[in-house]
């Protein structure tokens, strides 16, 4: 029986599995069957695969056609099987060289007119197909330059299924002219993205709040900010990414993959190294925050859409209590886990938590000349939907209030640009990966606790303002580690080998901020 094989590539959360498709064009009554723990869109693939053959000027076999997607207990989803599937059927059945299809992997969905469209997910689809070992992928054009960007593939862009089948005729994909390596699809141009943006020059009068912001950007730390509207806490926020380091290469690829997945990355700029920025608005549900969705498909959310960058809520305590406590998994262990039906899906969200809040529902409790409205049990209500287990893992807590035009006009005098304080920031890192070189962590934010009292246990002196607190109820078990990682951020930013007593006590005042 006339057997042909090819590749393509699933989506499992946000990573790719190599996919092995099969096509049989056999004896029996004539009918198309697809195996393979099959979604909706995979099985409506006989139609387009059909129309899309018959439209390009192809014969459809008369037989029984099987197709089968291997492992059968891996479930595949979407559309991205369709090219795959098309050019499986076409070597069983004769169209073209069987063993000119077996060798790459195919990607993209098919329109019944035979064209090739994009698809989600191509970035971690090529990263799995190189993994295993596949040398050419074939993509739609639309989606070539984000495939390109795996090193050491062959990416060939196509844009109907009639222009394919004519290279599969006339030789090997790697020697027709149409073919692109990573370096001539993506180029200098395309790897880099804009910098332009917000500074943080434009925020005069919050000493404080810039200060918190570098703290943060130096050890990865979670930031609270509370104070009335227009203090600037969302201007500090937006701004909180033009600190942080650019993202590695392997970072990058690792970021661009859930931006793939989430249809989200920019077009002609595939590659983002910049830590991203997401803001969801205080009316999202928990699914669009933390991840999930219907029919089987689950999305990342996002705490994941903002892993290795900023993830800002402004209005915090306006956000649904579930979703504001569903964070405290991610930030915790740096991953969120979706369970369905249909599965577990784990995505990453290792990200840095910024929370904005007002002091009251009204946002007017201690400005000057406008009276606040609300009863001491609503202020306390509207806080409260902050809970003590959510703020005890933020870091940094500080007072944001409205500047006066003499402070606004002093400030300007100290204020300084977003490089010239992501430069300290930079080497803070570089102090930090010195010490933390051969460990698991690469922020002091991220270093365990048996570490902080073991490997870089402090002097009881230093200790000593810490061991106050806990004496006296004002700091937690989980407090004193966080107070510790602060500690360590401030010496790296001073340029010492340690923290001293100067540090914790400075430490210990950003944490305890506005309570």
């Amino acid at each position: 029986m006339p057997v042909a094989r090819t590749h393509c590539a699933g989506i499992v959360g946000v990573a790719g599995r190599l996919v092995e498709v099969e096509a049989d064009v056999g004896r029996g009554v004539a009918g198309t069957h697809f195996i393979g723990l099959l979604d909706t869109a995979i099985s409506e693939a006989r139609g387009r695969v059909r129309s899309a053959l018959i439209n390009s000027g192809f014969a459809w076999p008369d037989a029984r056609i099987t197709v089968s997607l291997f492992p059968a207990t891996l479930p595949k989803r979407g559309s991205i099987f369709d090219l795959a599937i098309a050019v499986a059927v076409l070597g069983a059945a004769g169209a073209v060289p069987a063993q000119r299809i077996a060798t790459p992997a195919f990607l993209g969905e098919l329109g019944l007119d035979g064209r090739v469209r994009p698809v989600r997910g191509m970035l971690p689809a090529a990263l799995a197909a190189a993994q295993a070992g596949v040398g050419t992928i074939v993509v739609p054009a639309f989606n070539a330059t984000e495939a390109a960007l795996v090193p050491g593939l062959t990416v060939v862009p196509v844009t109907s299924l009639g222009e394919l089948v004519g290279w599969l005729r006339a030789g090997d994909l790697r020697r027709l002219p149409m073919v692109a390596d990573a370096a001539s699809l993506t180029g200098d141009d395309d790897r880099t993205e804009d910098t332009s943006g917000p500074d943080l020059c434009d925020v005069a009068g919050q000493p404080m709040g810039r200060k918190a912001l570098e703290v943060c950007a130096a050890g990865g730390h979670n930031l609270w900010m509370l104070g009335p509207p227009g203090s600037g806490k969302t201007m500090l926020a937006e701004r909180l990414p033009t600190l942080l380091p650019p993202l590695d290469q392997d970072k990058a690829l690792e970021v661009s993959a859930i931006h793939s997945v989430a249809g989200t990355l920019p077009p002609g700029r595939p590659l983002l190294t910049r830590p991203p920025f997401m803001a969801p608005h205080h009316s999202a549900t928990m699914a669009a925050v933390v991840g999930g969705g219907s029919g089987g498909v689950v999305r990342p959310g996002a705490v994941s859409l903002a892993h290795r960058g900023v993830l800002f809520l402004d209005e915090a305590p306006e956000f649904a209590t579930t979703v504001l406590d569903s964070l405290r998994q991610p930030l915790e262990s740096g991953r969120v886990t979706i369970a369905r039906a249909v599965g577990t899906v784990t995505f990453p969200a290792r990200f840095m938590l910024v929370l904005a809040a007002n002091p009251c529902p009204c946002g007017l409790q201690g400005t000057g000349g406008h009276p606040c409205r609300c009863t001491p049990v609503g202020r306390r209500r509207y806080l409260d939907r902050l809970s003590g287990p959510l703020l005890d893992r933020v870091d940094v807590k500080v007072r944001i209030g409205r500047a006066t035009r003499a402070e606004l006009l002093a400030d300007r005098h100290f204020v300084e640009n977003s490089a010239t304080v992501a430069e300290r920031v930079r080497q803070a890192r570089e102090r930090a990966a010195r010490r933390l070189a051969g460990t698991p962590w690469h922020t002091n934010a991220e270093v365990s606790s048996s570490a902080l009292h073991r490997r870089f246990r402090l002097p009881d002196t230093v200790m000593a303002p810490l061991h106050r607190g806990l004496d006296v109820g004002t700091l937690s078990a989980r407090g004193l580690d966080r107070v510790l990682r602060i500690s360590w951020t401030l010496a790296d930013l001073a340029g010492e080998d340690r923290p001293g007593r100067t540090e914790t006590s400075a430490a210990l005042a950003l944490w305890l901020g506005v309570d």
